[in-house]
């Protein structure tokens, strides 16, 4: 397979977006040629930091004024959906930061516009693409673990209120929810990408010490339709930081705890009884690398150079954001919720928090 050498972009130029642009220049396979950004002085003290790309105010510009074949959106949440379709429907492939919209109907307007377009949409999840999440799906698909039983997934972390402060964070309207929707999307959908579609979900949902409108932590309990079944946790107010997967199986118990990104060496693996062999098995090809968006961005490179579309695929994420609904639709109304319960016309397809936070209620009554 031959591989392409690809022009990039990038819009919205703080501070994800430089992770973005260390794996294009890393990568050996693209060129970064131009940038985006509302403040023109930030644009150009970015440009001026990987190699000078030109700069534009907006997408628009970018598009009608450059040649490229992606475009990484680094922007704030509530304008991933419109930066996405725009360059979709100008023929140009959206890499999109998480959360990738803001609601499951504004995703599925993406899915539509991607329908119509030549080029593609995926969402940075980069997580799915560490060595040891690779290994894991590996050693699952080839039987050697036996059957998935039980999981965990907590998503621990602290913010405090000056993060808070920034004018987009907090709200639903900006960010579209908590925790869940721009912290623990990333452990969770890992759990996805390794056990597969859930099947339903019951949940809680609480504001217990930010200054926020949507949730500061969040609970799921999620069966899946191998039979699995798993806990998970999204939390802003955990001064111990930490970021936990724990898989067990019938031959082993994997589990891999570390902040925001793993190496092989953050990952454990406790063998059941008779079943040493399989500690074998995991240390085989043991790498350094760290789960950064490197390792994503030279899949999405290698489906493009494939003729595929790249991952995190729009297929793959909308089981995601279904999910987030989901979580939300138990937790605000009390009832468990299957999977392809929420439909077009339901509250929390058009808003993450449909009919109401619970805390808002008891506001404004």
């Amino acid at each position: 397979m031959s591989q392409r050498n690809y022009r990039a972009a990038i819009v919205g130029t703080g501070a994800i977006a430089h992770a973005h642009a260390q794996a294009l220049l890393g990568s050996g396979r693209a060129e970064l040629v131009a940038v985006a950004d509302v403040d023109a002085r930030r644009a150009a003290e970015f440009a001026g930091k990987y190699g000078g790309p030109s700069t534009h105010a907006g997408l628009d510009d970018l598009l009608r004024e450059e040649q490229v074949d992606v475009v990484h959106l680094c922007t704030p949440p509530q304008l991933h959906a419109p930066l996405a379709i725009a360059c979709l429907e100008a023929g140009v492939t959206a890499l999109v930061e998480k959360p990738p919209t803001l609601s499951l109907a504004e995703f599925d307007a993406v899915i539509e516009a991607e329908r119509r377009s030549t080029a593609h949409v995926a969402t940075v999840l980069q997580h799915r693409f560490g060595a040891g999440a690779l290994r894991l799906r590996r050693l699952q698909e080839a039987g050697e673990l036996g059957r998935p039983l039980l999981a965990t997934c907590n998503t621990q972390w602290y913010r405090d209120e000056a993060y808070y402060a920034v004018p987009w964070r907090g709200t639903w309207e900006s960010e579209g929810g908590g925790p869940t929707m721009g912290h623990g999307i990333h452990q969770f959908d890992l759990l996805f990408s390794v056990l597969g579609p859930w099947r339903e979900v019951t949940a809680v949902a609480a504001r217990q010490a930010r200054p926020v409108d949507t949730e500061d932590v969040s609970l799921a309990l999620v069966t899946f339709e191998n039979g699995a079944v798993a806990t998970i946790v999204n939390s802003v107010v955990s001064p111990r930081q930490t970021s936990q997967l724990r898989f067990d199986y019938e031959r082993a118990t994997v589990e891999v705890e570390h902040l925001y990104g793993y190496t092989d060496d953050d990952w454990t693996v406790t063998p059941a009884p008779g079943q040493e062999g399989v500690s074998e098995l995991w240390a085989e090809g043991r790498t350094t690398t760290s789960s950064g968006h490197d390792g994503w961005l030279a899949a999405v490179f290698d489906a493009l150079d494939r003729g595929e579309a790249p991952p995190v695929t729009a297929e793959d994420t909308r089981r995601t954001m279904e999910f987030i609904a989901a979580l939300y639709a138990s937790a605000f109304t009390g009832e468990r919720v299957q999977a392809g319960q929420i439909a077009a016309d339901s509250p929390f397809a058009r808003r993450m928090d449909g009919t109401g936070a619970p805390w808002e209620k008891v506001r404004n009554p």
